[in-house]
């Protein structure tokens, strides 16, 4: 493949979520004046991993996503593309301007339903047929909960495991061990899920 095919096939698609995630992830981590060794050490991920999430050149998971947006002391929600445009006087979204986050090799969706600057962020999630967080838990600062609307969810929190459904709800502390996955092999899952972050 030539450099310039190369090139264009990143302004679209899987590589172009995977370019703005690390372009924000510079931004932020450039902004807090913080040098790629000291995010490397602080999170325990290498150096040329993170270069290669900044670039668009990796595809980082929601586990290494959460950690570095812990780091840099801030909600996944400041990891959207363009922030959501809410009305004028700061308190509606409208649907048509949602920002979204895509974690395509994850099989998740996630539209951020609020503005991205507060300690609460609430977000509707589709995970894709068989899609989660995978084996490795997720740790973070804050507290999480949520509403199944549709399809299946399997969530464990530490060593409890439950499956829920339509109508099924949950709420955790983040900083306890939490993956989840949606079940079904041929239905999505969609959740209402909450994000509370204590603001630095």
């Amino acid at each position: 493949m030539h450099m310039k095919q190369a090139a264009d096939g990143r302004q679209n698609g899987p590589m172009a979520a995977d370019l703005a995630v690390g372009q924000r992830l510079r931004a932020l981590r450039r902004e807090r004046g913080l040098s790629l060794k000291a995010v490397a050490t602080g999170t325990g991920l290498s150096i040329g991993f993170l270069s290669q999430v900044e670039r668009g050149l990796s595809s980082p998971s929601l586990r290494v996503l959460t950690q570095v947006a812990d780091l840099l002391g801030v909600g996944l929600a400041a990891l959207f593309g363009g922030p959501a445009e809410p009305d004028a006087d700061g308190i509606v979204t409208r649907a048509g301007a949602r920002a979204a986050l895509t974690l395509w090799r994850a099989g998740i969706t996630k539209q951020l339903l609020t503005r991205g600057d507060g300690s609460l962020s609430l977000f509707l999630m589709q995970l894709a047929p068989l899609a989660g967080t995978g084996d490795e838990a997720l740790v973070h600062d804050g507290e999480e909960a949520g509403l199944v609307m549709e399809g299946a969810l399997v969530l464990t929190v530490e060593a409890t495991t439950a499956e829920l459904g339509p109508g099924d709800s949950f709420r955790f502390a983040s900083r306890r061990p939490h993956r989840y996955r949606n079940p079904s092999a041929d239905r999505p899952a969609l959740v209402l899920w909450v994000n509370a972050v204590p603001r630095a």
